[in-house]
């Protein structure tokens, strides 16, 4: 895509919404790095549910613990992979009150160190939780920059890489809540809503879906 598209692109995106923000429910970086780690495979409308059960109980790593792994399952067991999720959720929280004086690390090599975090999580994290210009690359912004030929890429990290190059700076510390709430309303994977779409005529996908579709 070309760069003045690109521009186009953003500034559309940002004109119809100019606060962009996660549809995760969090009061606090640690409230947000549970949540994401539990929204792995899940929806944020799921682990909302749960998360609003959760954390009048346990919305510190200490209170987590205190909680334990058995009534963690309980509370989250309405989310996919919930014991697995679980078993991270308290290692992670051991971690944070052992080396980290109970707060989330402002670091990615830290972040990426707790168990149930990779790189996506550490950069919803570092971008929505500490207002670090990061992207994080889920399935649907993976779809968009592919689709848009905004940023093409076989696998999240190349894509992730091409899309840090190619927006501008104006527009990167809102651009993974842009490119996400597209890719989930708009530019869906089975049937993408082209004529509804803010930025069809920028758009190099082939396969757009016509009015009457």
């Amino acid at each position: 895509m070309k760069r003045e598209n690109v521009v186009e692109m953003f500034t559309r995106l940002r004109e119809f919404n100019p606060k962009p923000s996660t549809e995760l429910d969090y009061t606090s970086p640690f409230e947000l790095l549970i949540a994401v780690i539990l929204s792995a495979q899940a929806t944020d409308v799921g682990v909302n549910k749960a998360t609003r059960r959760l954390y009048p109980l346990a919305n510190t790593p200490q209170a987590m613990l205190d909680l334990g792994e058995e009534e963690l399952k309980r509370h989250i067991s309405t989310i996919g992979l919930f014991n697995a999720k679980a078993k991270n959720v308290i290692a992670t929280c051991r971690i944070l009150v052992d080396r980290h004086d109970g707060h989330v690390p402002r670091n990615r090599e830290a972040l990426e160190a707790l168990p149930g975090v990779g790189r996506k999580t550490a950069n919803v994290v570092l971008n929505t939780a500490f207002g670090e210009p990061t992207i994080a690359v889920d399935t649907h912004i993976f779809r968009v920059a592919n689709r848009t030929g905004l940023a093409k890429g076989k696998d999240v990290r190349t894509v992730e890489d091409k899309l840090v190059r190619v927006t501008p700076a104006e527009f990167r510390q809102d651009a993974h809540h842009w490119l996400i709430l597209h890719g989930r309303y708009v530019c869906k994977a089975r049937k993408p809503e082209c004529p509804a779409c803010l930025i069809r005529d920028l758009c190099g996908y082939r396969l757009k879906t016509p009015a009457s579709a």
